[in-house]
């Protein structure tokens, strides 16, 4: 029998590889450099998505150069766009070059992060040290890098729910609970909250709703009478979700008014801060998370508002005990070691769900290296500034309406007609919103705020300047204009 191997098999086909891979270094970098000189984002055509979707299973071997060739011409082409200088849909990051190459390396060095002793920990452990200070949390608190706040925020609900249950909910389950066990989140909250509680076992039932104010933040007076009511019901409360920068409008609730009634209460106060926590960076923001240092978790995306590349977020535990509690498990095949590669000062697969986990670590480390955290802080209070600047445009032309407080770096607002129902205006700016994104010149999503559809560019770019919102404030004005006059507004 002849031995086989994944690796190039020759020293021939080494530097073929070698060669392929300086040209898709040297492709992608011209990519992120003419990202302008493209629309921001375009349709896949049909032949396209048939070849993506159709191929049948290659059972022999294929050259590489022939396969890269294949996403050149129908992956690379056709992107979310998130990348791109006019980008401001939904919240999502951009990268950069070096955060492409730390992925690179990171995936070249293959390593699993679950535990061991091997220098990638002590890069994770790192990053973590870093965020603990910058959040306000103490050095013997604990923390993990996941997937996103998706994942962070379901982290930090388990430790909430086994923290404050009063019973031993891992060996016992759910069906030892006394009584139905409650969260609480304001109507703004996102949507991965509840799922986490449904996930949890808890049922969405378990997930109360606070109403909000005109400013879109939690009602702190609703909340009392909740948890008052809820208590006389016999039911149990156990945590707040508090909400540091809305996904609908960037709002940001009263974290420090929440710290004191939880801390009254006895009461979990996790923080899902996916993208606001990071204004904790910038001491002209900072004000916006004060108490979130308060928190006995917080969730919050790297690869958001820090610009990484995709997965990275972080989840912060304030008590190290709780969070390992809620997770550690160690079978005689993962017995720790004082020396040899089962040694190590932690096994992040203690801490979370995963065992088996990658290198996200080595892209934050790098980046933050790169430009250092004052610079972050400056991009993000210039993501503001441009946000203020767009709504001011807004508030400017009387055929455009600002539909919320600008609190952060989401703008909310909507192509509106004198006169018009709301029904016809909510047609109009829902068809506006597709043909700027067929248009491609700029892409910003949609929402609606108390029954009314509007755009909600969201500036988590770091390659937008100014012009590019006028561009968008101009491409809305120029649809918008279009539309009236076919729908006779």
């Amino acid at each position: 029998m002849t031995d086989e191997t994944l690796d190039p098999s020759s020293p021939e086909a080494w530097e073929a590889m070698r060669a392929l891979g300086h040209r898709m270094v040297d492709d992608m970098l011209t990519h992120m450099q003419t990202l302008r000189e493209r629309p921001v984002w375009q349709p896949i055509p049909p032949e396209v998505k048939a070849r993506l979707k159709q191929q049948p299973v290659p059972h022999t071997p294929q050259d590489p150069a022939e396969v890269y060739e294949e996403f050149v011409r129908d992956v690379l082409p056709y992107p979310l766009g998130n990348a791109h200088p006019r980008f401001w849909g939904w919240v999502i990051g951009t990268g950069t070059p070096l955060g492409a190459l730390a992925d690179f390396l990171g995936a070249a060095m293959n390593t699993n992060l679950g535990g061991a002793e091997h220098a990638a920990n002590y890069i994770e452990l790192q990053v973590l040290g870093w965020f603990k200070q910058l959040m306000g949390f103490p050095p013997d608190a604990s923390g993990l890098m996941v997937s996103g706040t998706s994942m962070a925020n379901l982290i930090g609900l388990t430790v909430a729910r086994n923290a404050k249950a009063g019973f031993d909910v891992r060996t016992e389950g759910l069906q030892a609970q006394p009584a139905r066990m409650l969260f609480y989140a304001s109507t703004e909250v996102h949507s991965c909250v509840p799922r986490a509680v449904e996930v949890l076992g808890l049922g969405r039932k378990s997930l109360r709703l606070v109403p909000v104010n005109d400013a879109y933040q939690m009602d702190i007076g609703a909340l009392r009478a909740m948890l008052a009511a809820d208590r006389a019901a016999g039911f149990q409360p156990i945590g707040v979700v508090g909400a540091a920068g809305t996904v609908n409008t960037g709002a940001f609730d009263d974290l420090d008014a929440l710290a004191d009634l939880c801390a009254a209460e006895n009461l979990w106060l996790h923080v899902d801060g996916a993208f606001g926590a990071l204004a904790a960076l910038s001491p002209s923001l900072r004000p916006l998370v004060k108490g979130l240092e308060r928190a006995d978790s917080v969730a919050f995306d790297v690869h958001k508002w820090m610009f990484v590349q995709y997965e990275a977020a972080v989840v912060l535990v304030r008590s190290e005990k709780l969070h390992h509690d809620a997770f550690s498990t160690t079978p005689d095949y993962l017995t720790h070691g004082d020396r040899g590669v089962a040694a190590g000062d932690i096994w992040f697969s203690e801490y979370g769900i995963q065992l088996s986990r990658g290198f996200r670590a080595l892209k934050v480390w790098m980046s933050v290296k790169e430009h250092g955290i004052d610079k972050y802080a400056r991009i993000l209070e210039q993501n503001c500034a441009q946000a203020h600047y767009l709504a001011a445009r807004v508030e400017r032309e009387p055929e455009l309406e600002l539909l919320a407080p600008v609190s952060l770096n989401i703008v909310c607002f909507r192509y509106t007609v004198p006169g018009a129902p709301d029904d016809r205006l909510n047609a109009l700016n829902d068809e506006l919103t597709i043909r700027l994104h067929e248009r491609g010149v700029v892409l910003a999503t949609s929402t609606r705020l108390r029954g009314r559809a509007c755009l909600r560019p969201s500036a988590t770019n770091h390659r937008s300047t100014l012009a590019d919102f006028d561009v968008l404030a101009d491409e809305v004005l120029a649809v918008g204009r279009v539309l009236r006059a076919e729908m006779g507004l």
